[in-house]
C-alpha cells in the first residue's frame, strides 16, 4: 500500500511540473505564431547571385 501512495505523488508531482511550463510557456508567447515559420521556410527572399 505504500508503494501505491509514493507512485501516486511521484505521479502528481509529474504532472503539476508539466502544467506549469505549459502554463508558462502559454504566457511567454511560444505557441502565438504557428504559421510563420513553416512559411518562412518554403518561400526565399532573396535569391543568392553565382559568383
Amino acid at each position: 500500500m505504500t508503494i501505491l501512495i509514493l507512485l501516486i505523488s511521484v505521479s502528481l508531482v509529474i504532472a503539476i511540473l508539466f502544467l506549469l511550463s505549459f502554463l508558462w510557456s502559454m504566457k511567454h508567447g511560444q505557441f502565438n505564431d504557428t504559421y510563420g515559420p513553416a512559411a518562412r521556410m518554403l518561400f526565399d527572399d532573396k535569391k543568392k547571385k553565382h559568383e
